[in-house]
């Protein structure tokens, strides 16, 4: 997809990470580095559209990985007292990029959300998950409001790899962590979702933008894992001492401004592309289990 030549050759990989300060930006560049990449950061404004264009020119990347956006702090409650700045990113901002990147011929993955979904009749609780194919059905925050209008847009251009996290995880206790979140709360709702796990799916992302995959993929491990199968292995594996309680969704809707996305994704199209590259996402129960090993090995307390 890159067209950047130099001297009438085809230049290789070369990463462009927007949202450069950000927690998950901050794991792609070490892991591209590690990997011997060349890459690049920034945290130019993504709705300045003359800046995008200057900084695409600067840099020549090959592939552009969007990691920004707003997701709010501390929470997507932000959202709902900063809607314009919100649309501005979220929207504007990132249909912007997308847009620069498709005029200069530059492959894009986009670092979405799959919290656009609800359990239903259709799709309850311990039944078939959500396809990508399927019509997004939450809107109970302005946060999942903007990216569910979005999708679609960005979807139609035809360099864009839009991959739906949710809930990420990551190996230690850094505070956007979905762990350190639960781990946070006085309360926590019992209720299964699907998880991402960044150490098994950051490396799969520049798998996949490496070998110019487009559309959208459901980015998460296979499987869903309620927040009280999360906080037990956590106890038994990191911190025996740790105890937590419950309480209902209605409960949880007193003390929070917008509400919150409960889900299972089907994985089903992204780990038959990753097969494809011999790349194996493990299940999300034993995916939990390694991660909080490897925290424990760490020193994790």
């Amino acid at each position: 997809m890159a067209s950047w030549e130099s001297n009438g050759h085809i230049q290789q990989p070369r990463f462009l990470i927007w949202g450069g300060n950000g927690w998950i930006a901050g794991q792609l560049k070490r892991l591209l580095e590690e990997q011997g990449k060349e890459v690049h950061t920034t945290t130019i404004r993504m709705e300045n559209r003359e800046a995008v264009l200057s900084e695409l020119f600067l840099i020549r990347p090959t592939h552009v990985l969007n990691a920004a956006g707003c997701t709010g702090r501390p929470n997507v409650d932000w959202c709902e007292d900063n809607k314009s700045q919100t649309v501005r990113s979220n929207v504007i901002g990132t249909l912007n990029l997308a847009d620069a990147c498709f005029q200069a011929k530059i492959h894009c993955t986009i670092f979405a959300t799959g919290c656009v979904y609800q359990y239903d009749k259709t799709h309850p609780i311990g039944g078939h998950g959500y396809t990508e194919e399927d019509r997004p059905n939450f809107e109970g925050s302005f946060y999942s409001l903007t990216k569910s209008h979005v999708e679609p847009i960005l979807s139609s251009y035809s360099n864009c790899l839009i991959l739906r996290l949710r809930m990420p995880v990551s190996d230690d206790l850094h505070p956007r962590n979905f762990v350190t979140k639960l781990l946070g709360y006085e309360r926590v709702v019992d209720i299964p979702n699907s998880n991402t796990m960044l150490h098994d799916l950051l490396p799969a992302s520049i798998i996949l933008a490496e070998h110019g995959e487009t559309g959208i993929y459901n980015f998460t491990n296979p499987g869903a894992i309620s927040h009280n199968e999360v906080l037990t292995l956590f106890k038994e594996i990191v911190r025996p001492e740790f105890s937590w309680k419950n309480f209902t969704l209605d409960e949880q809707a007193k003390v929070i401004k917008a509400g919150r996305s409960n889900c299972t994704l089907d994985t089903t199209k992204l780990v038959a592309k990753l097969r494809g590259y011999r790349y194996e996402i493990p299940e999300i129960h034993e995916a939990y289990e390694k991660c909080f090993e490897r925290m424990k090995a760490a020193g994790v307390k």
